[in-house]
């Protein structure tokens, strides 16, 4: 349990960091040198978002096969038996954690459960700050004017 738990705050840790980093390598290094149009603009941050999204869930994914597969310290169930023998069910897993979609039809066992904990409050956590920043870049990109 412990050292699920030390990976745990490494992964979350790590995540931040590569979302934090990929935001701020948006905005200062990347949209400044575009020179397409303002609007078009908002789907290089959208672009750059989701591949981060998609990194972070690959690195839990990782330390999900990690713990299963080299430490021993749990592996994902199904109804029908246990699987996990394979990278792309820990990465499926992760993605479904990820996102709070929650289906249900695979879940954790042993301390797994605390890493799927940890994703499952980080991803939404980075999925709320993806649509804040989204927002922002809106509201700078999308110059309509309104009428009152």
């Amino acid at each position: 349990m412990l050292l699920a738990t030390a990976i745990g705050f490494i992964l979350v840790a790590l995540t931040v960091l590569i979302h934090y980093e990929t935001l701020r390598i948006t905005t200062t290094l990347i949209l400044p040198r575009l020179t397409m149009p303002a609007r078009q603009r908002l789907l290089v941050v959208m672009l750059a978002v989701f591949i981060a999204h998609l990194i972070e869930i690959w690195l839990y994914a990782g330390g999900y096969y990690l713990l299963a597969q080299d430490f021993g310290l749990g592996l994902l169930g199904e109804f029908g038996g246990n699987i996990g023998r394979h990278f792309s069910d820990y990465l499926y897993f992760s993605t479904v954690t990820y996102t709070s979609l929650g289906l249900g039809d695979v879940y954790p066992l042993g301390d797994l459960r605390l890493i799927a904990g940890f994703e499952s409050l980080t991803g939404l956590l980075m999925i709320a700050w993806s649509a804040s920043f989204t927002y922002l870049m809106m509201e700078k990109f999308w110059n309509v004017k309104r009428s009152a």
